[in-house]
């Protein structure tokens, strides 16, 4: 009897696995199935190439607002001992603005509070660079924020307009 269980099992595993290959053999060669999986594939297409039309378009607009963006405007500023080269600093509303701080003399930086912009305090003979853009109108002072030196007279004036 061991034999017979073990000859019908066999059976039914080979019929099962029969059962299997032929159903994915039917879907594979069922024109069917294939214009569905067609189908699909072309929505995907589609929605690949309207994904990248949008992409094309965002680069477009980036462009086009790289191409409006604001100029960069540079000035050279020197720091000596309780003074700066330059006392008033004019430029447009967003503009970027690039600060070349150049320390000649003591140990300084430039600063603006309310563009958050700094540069850091540096020896004399060093030089920093800095930029940020001027996205408020006004009058804004830079000053040297070492020690009592702001007080000292180590101010500028930035004016947006």
């Amino acid at each position: 009897m061991g034999k017979n269980a073990y000859i019908i099992f066999i059976v039914v595993l080979v019929a099962i696995l029969g059962f299997w290959y032929y159903s994915n053999q039917q879907s594979a060669n069922n024109p069917e199935n294939t214009n569905q999986e067609k189908m699909m594939e072309d929505d995907t297409s589609m929605m690949n190439e309207e994904s990248d039309s949008m992409m094309e378009e965002d680069d477009s607009t980036t462009e086009d607002d790289s191409m409006m963006a604001s100029e960069v405007q540079e000035f050279r500023v020197v720091g000596t001992n309780f003074d700066f080269s330059e006392k008033e600093i004019r430029v447009k509303k967003g503009d970027t603005v690039r600060i070349v701080f150049v320390n000649e003399e003591g140990f300084h930086d430039w600063v603006v509070d309310e563009f958050d912009a700094a540069t850091k305090q540096i020896q004399e003979g060093n030089q920093e660079t800095i930029e940020f853009v001027a996205d408020q109108a006004g009058e804004f002072e830079y000053y040297c924020s070492v020690g009592q030196h702001r007080e000292m007279g180590m101010v500028g004036t930035l004016i947006v307009e």
